[in-house]
């Protein structure tokens, strides 16, 4: 998600985006890219949606080096009309919502450095690019998306903005996906992670919910740590059809009204693929130690 309004940093144009300037990466940037994409794509091949591989394969991404967007955009923009823009860092909620409506994704252009390389707080050009875009490829979520760019613009009207947010987080973020009888991933901050992309599937502690709108937006979530909730979508189809097909403005009454339900808590009428022991939290509780892996993501 977005920051706060503010006006676009300088060298930036209104919309917030500069250009990507591809040559001034450096053979340092350009190997961590690689070693990241190495560890993570083989780390995924067994547990990654389908359509997330597929988008790996279609735009190339395995070509050694940081893609250039010039070159990204190409076949991006003939599967599904999607582009990929830069931008400086944490752009306003408007700019990113508008961005998204137009099929245009905001990535930050800087790669972690070296001694970063399991942990940095903000998004850099591997979680946006590597994480996202592969997904955007396919167009069911290339649909998804934009719905859901449109359903911010509409939600900061209704001063909802908080609550839409956790949508996308426990979805284009962190979310989970049915394939036959197994879980698989298909959210961007866990499969930019290699330790949570471990820790979501494998791991006794969290929960893994049935995703519902209403619940999702309901339910607070750790930015700074690995979830205590995943929400495990049916389809992307499913995903698209309860974004774009259903009336916000009457989930929003009933948010009005309804409390936050507690990170962690369980509800007796909805599907539980895990009722997590939640050991992992409740010890964080306690620490105050950096999670390796893991990912303040909130662009």
């Amino acid at each position: 998600m977005g920051s706060m309004d503010r006006q676009p940093p300088q060298g930036a144009a209104a919309d917030w985006t500069v250009p990507q300037d591809w040559a001034s990466y450096t053979h340092v940037e350009h190997a961590t890219w690689d070693r990241l994409f190495a560890r993570q794509s083989a780390q995924l091949q067994a547990r990654a949606a389908p359509s997330f591989l597929a988008g790996i394969d279609m735009l190339k991404l395995s070509k050694p080096g940081i893609p250039d967007f010039d070159e990204l955009n190409a076949r991006l923009g003939s599967a599904t009309g999607w582009r990929v823009v830069a931008v400086p860092g944490l752009v306003p909620d408007t700019v990113f919502f508008d961005h998204l409506a137009n099929r245009r994704f905001v990535a930050g252009r800087f790669i972690r450095r070296p001694d970063q390389f399991d942990y940095l707080e903000e998004p850099d050009i591997f979680h946006d690019v590597f994480g996202h875009v592969p997904l955007l490829a396919d167009p069911i979520f290339a649909d998804y998306m934009e719905a859901y760019g449109k359903g911010g613009l509409r939600a900061m009207q209704r001063g909802m903005v908080e609550k839409f947010a956790r949508l996308y987080w426990y979805t284009v973020e962190f979310g989970l996906i049915r394939d036959g009888d197994r879980l698989k991933i298909y959210g961007a901050g866990i499969v930019s992670s290699h330790a949570e992309t471990a820790f979501a599937l494998d791991d006794p502690s969290p929960n893994r919910i049935a995703f519902d709108t209403l619940r999702t937006m309901r339910t607070p979530y750790r930015i700074d740590d690995f979830q205590q909730n995943y929400f495990v979508i049916e389809s992307l189809a499913d995903l698209l059809r309860r974004t774009r097909d259903v009336d916000f403005a009457t989930l929003y009454d009933k948010l009005e009204t309804l409390p936050d339900i507690a990170i962690g808590d369980l509800l007796e009428d909805e599907q539980i693929f895990t009722r997590g022991t939640q050991n992992y939290a409740n010890t964080r509780a306690h620490s105050h130690s950096i999670v390796p892996g893991g990912f303040d993501v909130t662009s």
